[in-house]
């Protein structure tokens, strides 16, 4: 094992299956003589030359597009948006080409493409940068959505994304790319739809994704020297979502808190909760509860920002609140 950044673990993703699939090529906003927004893609251009890491305009749903037609003729992009608030511009080709091309051509064509790029808040950027997009593509059928929150995760997924025959939404963290972890030396790949326990506990089941999982993390250990033992289940991929192993941990624990960096409304943790009344009603002794952003515009003031995001206090609240501990009035 070695320890790397969240970026060197994308950037090995990609490398590794460039050398071993020739049709496989990086396109985007300053991936290739800037070294990527976040340097990310840093040294690929050295190696694979500029036909296979190319530098494209602020445009979107142009190069979108050309990845769209590039998978339909048999290659496979990789595609990276500098943010995936830029790429909202690009949601007609995500949306409308990309995830119904199979369908449409009665199987005759795929789209195996991985869209790419940093998602949800990443400090001060205010209310059109700070935007979480994982239930947006994840309402849409014929995409698969993934939100890795560490680099082994990042790696493994993100490889598994690029082999995949279908278009993959890849959401990172412009507040992780420099976060660190451990790797194994050899290649592996994560499978698609398998959520992780990252934590084993007994007493309340905590749904998370993505960089908000420190949240939760951080809310256990406090929760711990309190005598309550928090199992921690991070989705990986919220489309499809492991529903059974969500399930299965609430047969244990009885109790459930999803957490989400997202809107409330048609968010991934309605979704969560609607699965869990309808399979594992028998088994909760508690409601299931959702902390999420506040249901406004992302605020520029950092006092601000601190209300709307979910926080430890308020995961600690909403579990206390699921253990029948300081039930407010």
């Amino acid at each position: 094992m070695r320890e790397v950044q969240f970026r060197e673990a994308l950037r090995e993703a990609m490398s590794e299956e460039m050398r071993a699939d020739e049709r496989v090529f990086l396109m985007g906003e300053e991936v290739a003589e800037y070294n990527g927004a976040y340097k990310v893609s840093q040294g690929m251009l050295d190696e694979f030359g500029p036909k296979r890491v190319i530098d494209t305009p602020i445009a979107e749903l142009g190069f979108a597009g050309i990845a769209v037609g590039a998978s339909m003729n048999g290659l496979r992009p990789i595609v990276e948006f500098m943010t995936w608030n830029f790429a909202i511009l690009a949601a007609d080709q995500i949306i409308n080409s990309a995830a119904k091309m199979l369908q449409m051509s009665g199987g005759q064509y795929s789209c195996p493409i991985v869209f790419r790029g940093g998602n949800g808040t990443a400090g001060q950027l205010a209310a059109t940068h700070s935007q979480s997009f994982e239930s947006m593509y994840a309402h849409v059928p014929g995409l698969k959505v993934i939100t890795p929150s560490n680099p082994y995760d990042a790696k493994g997924l993100l490889k598994a994304a690029i082999r995949d025959n279908d278009p993959v939404v890849f959401l990172e963290s412009e507040k992780m790319y420099g976060d660190k972890g451990m790797i194994p030396d050899g290649e592996y790949i994560i499978p698609i739809g398998v959520a992780d326990v990252k934590r084993k506990g007994t007493d309340v089941t905590i749904v998370s994704f993505g960089k908000i999982m420190k949240v939760a993390f951080a809310a256990a250990e406090a929760l711990e020297k309190e005598g309550i033992s928090c199992e921690i289940i991070d989705l990986r991929t919220v489309r499809p979502i492991d529903y059974n192993t969500v399930v299965e941990s609430i047969k244990k624990t009885n109790r459930c808190v999803v957490l989400e960096e997202s809107w409330p409304l048609a968010s991934i943790s309605s979704e969560i909760a609607y699965h869990l009344q309808r399979y594992a009603f028998d088994y909760l002794d508690a409601p299931v509860m959702r902390v999420t952003q506040s249901d406004t515009p992302f605020p520029f003031s950092p006092s601000l920002m601190e209300e709307a995001l979910p926080n430890v206090a308020r995961l600690t609240d909403a579990i206390k609140q699921v253990m029948y501990h300081n039930v407010k009035a």
